[in-house]
């Protein structure tokens, strides 16, 4: 239950991003579920070998690369689906830290919303 509560909640996120940054599109409710599913997908799989390969750059950056990395999953994800567009690496950089925001926003809903029961 709380992982689908998290998941339609990121799928409202995704419409409230594209709401509030023109530079990232999504087409329909429905377009935002699949999109949420495959940016948890791609940060669950590649983002840890992303982060591993590109260590030594982010350890210089003082973490900062991370934030690319998190643009390059966004974008990954747009560049797959229908209905989800983002218009380039800079829309993707600000829409993916839009899009964050919401994630931590949703995580400390999902978990005081869980830990009452």
């Amino acid at each position: 239950m709380k992982l689908l509560v998290k998941w339609l909640l990121s799928a409202a996120a995704l419409l409230g991003v594209a709401y509030l940054y023109n530079g990232v599109v999504v087409s329909s409710f429905g377009a935002a579920l699949i999109a949420a599913f495959v940016i948890g997908l791609f940060n669950m799989i590649l983002r840890p070998v992303l982060t591993v390969l590109t260590l030594p750059i982010t350890v210089i950056t003082l973490g900062l690369f991370l934030f690319v990395i998190n643009a390059l999953m966004f974008w990954s994800a747009a560049g797959v689906l229908d209905g989800f567009y983002v218009r380039g690496f800079g829309a993707a950089l600000l829409g993916s830290l839009i899009y964050s925001v919401f994630s931590v926003l949703i995580d400390t809903f999902v978990e005081s919303l869980f830990l009452k029961s």
